[in-house]
């Protein structure tokens, strides 16, 4: 074997990328919502959440086990979409940002149920948390990898507390529905929970699916991962769910964050180590990975044309202070603009979704387009059976987005469509006036096959060398 294969990860090194990558901000905020739409059935709406969310992001795990994509998910992107929605989706890289000021507020909302005098100040704690992580970005991706390294592994050890300590004080009869609090709003309230644990449950392909070109026999070990990190991940959420619906009555936890809870098990310093330690730290690794994760395909999409040329602007040191000035705009914006916590994740997971079933159903003509690659992909199955799966998963995305749009007010239903409209509308203006040109995607999208091509033939030769 290599020294190159020794370095390669495998299948554990996955797995723990994933679980770490996947638990994050989602389920502290989101879980009261989720608990508000269904009651106690939460539990089942966010194991069986994380694999409704994995058929809504289908594509990638199937991508994944046909080719070896240098550039992860922006190469599966590129390859599946044509030059509007191309547009669109690089655009969305930019609305992005609105899930930043979510992790501020969020951020606010814990850290004040432990430092209550400053609760009337949340909104400035939340943007002073957003100047302070745009400050380290100034400073490099190692200075924010680092400290998210650090925060996960308080994160992990701090949900292990909560789950351990919560568990013995559920009240008895959880399980039993004699007060009508499983499925608490019927079939509708189920999947409205599901939609709204959307944004926890779905980052069980995003870590495996960036690390695809130094992970060994990336085709079988990448697909395998996310099964096994889908799993554990939902297995996780479920026992969380059981504390946060289980200790207080689910009347008193609807819509609320997990302080409420965590202030009926723990004694005051352990509530305090939990909601810093846990809580503010999963927001703060979620707002330090998206600030590390957004910053590089900001610059391609400035450097592609689908922003003005002065988003392309650098300092002396390379950093692309113009469009990351515009990444903090979007990001502090919507904290001025009353959109509560729910509604900003709403309005990133609405045209996220609906992306991703255009791109599920893209996924039918790829295949078509590369059928030996196919039939050597280890999730290969019939046409029939793809085309199927292809067009369920495309139903679960939409569902998302539908039942997400259904659960906003009517100031941000406004809000989500003119988002969309100016969406597409920017994307098809940037075509139309020559600043991208449709032929270069065409050929950008040409040159990454061939390039996941390459790059799965030597993955396979590399293989069988040392098989």
């Amino acid at each position: 074997m290599s020294e190159s294969s020794r370095n390669k990860l495998g299948l554990f090194n996955i797995f723990s990328l994933g679980v770490g990558g996947a638990i994050g901000s989602g389920i502290f905020v989101m879980l009261g919502f989720g608990i508000a739409h269904t009651g106690r059935s939460i539990v089942l709406a966010v194991s069986i959440g994380c694999i409704y969310m994995l058929l809504a992001y289908l594509f990638q795990p199937l991508m994944a086990s046909m080719f070896v994509l240098p550039g992860g998910d922006y190469d599966m992107k590129c390859m599946l979409l044509g030059p509007t929605m191309s547009g669109f989706a690089a655009i969305y890289t930019v609305v992005q940002s609105l899930g930043m000021g979510s992790y501020g507020l969020a951020f606010a909302n814990y850290f004040v149920s432990v430092f209550k005098d400053l609760a009337p100040y949340q909104i400035w704690i939340a943007v002073a948390v957003l100047l302070i992580f745009f400050a380290l970005s100034t400073k490099g991706t190692k200075a924010l990898a680092t400290i998210t390294t650090v925060i996960t592994f308080i994160l992990l050890a701090s949900i292990f507390m909560f789950v351990s300590v919560g568990l013995p004080n559920v009240k008895p009869g959880f399980w039993s529905n004699s007060d009508g609090l499983f499925f608490s709003n019927g079939f509708n309230g189920f999947i409205s929970a599901i939609a709204m644990m959307s944004f926890a449950c779905q980052g069980t392909t995003m870590a495996p699916i960036s690390v695809m070109p130094v992970t060994k026999n990336a085709r079988h070990t990448i697909p395998l991962g996310i099964i096994l990190i889908t799993l554990t991940v939902g297995t996780v959420y479920a026992l969380m769910g059981v504390v946060a619906a289980g200790v207080l009555p689910v009347e008193q936890v609807m819509g609320q964050n997990l302080s409420l809870v965590a202030g009926e098990i723990f004694n005051p310093t352990l509530f305090a180590i939990f909601i810093l330690g846990a809580a503010c730290c999963a927001i703060l690794s979620s707002l330090a990975s998206g600030m590390t994760m957004l910053r590089y395909p900001l610059v391609a999409v400035a450097e592609d044309g689908w922003l003005p040329a002065v988003f392309k602007k650098t300092d002396k040191n390379g950093y692309p202070y113009v469009v990351m000035l515009l990444f903090l705009v979007f990001s502090i914006v919507p904290l001025f603009m009353g959109l509560s916590v729910d509604s900003l994740i709403s309005l990133i997971m609405i045209p996220a979704m609906i992306q991703n079933a255009y791109m599920n159903i893209c996924l039918i003509k790829l295949v078509k387009k590369y059928p030996k690659q196919w039939n050597n992909a280890s999730w290969h199955m019939p046409m029939p059976v793809l085309k199927l799966v292809c067009v369920l998963s495309s139903i679960c995305a939409l569902a998302v987005a539908y039942y997400l749009f259904k659960s906003l007010d009517t100031r941000s239903m406004i809000f989500c469509v003119v988002l969309l409209v100016a969406m597409i509308g920017l994307a098809k203006l940037r075509l139309f006036t020559g600043a991208v040109k449709a032929e270069a995607l065409l050929e950008k999208r040409e040159q990454i096959a061939k390039a996941a091509i390459a790059a799965t033939e030597a993955t396979e030769n590399t293989l069988n060398k040392t098989a």
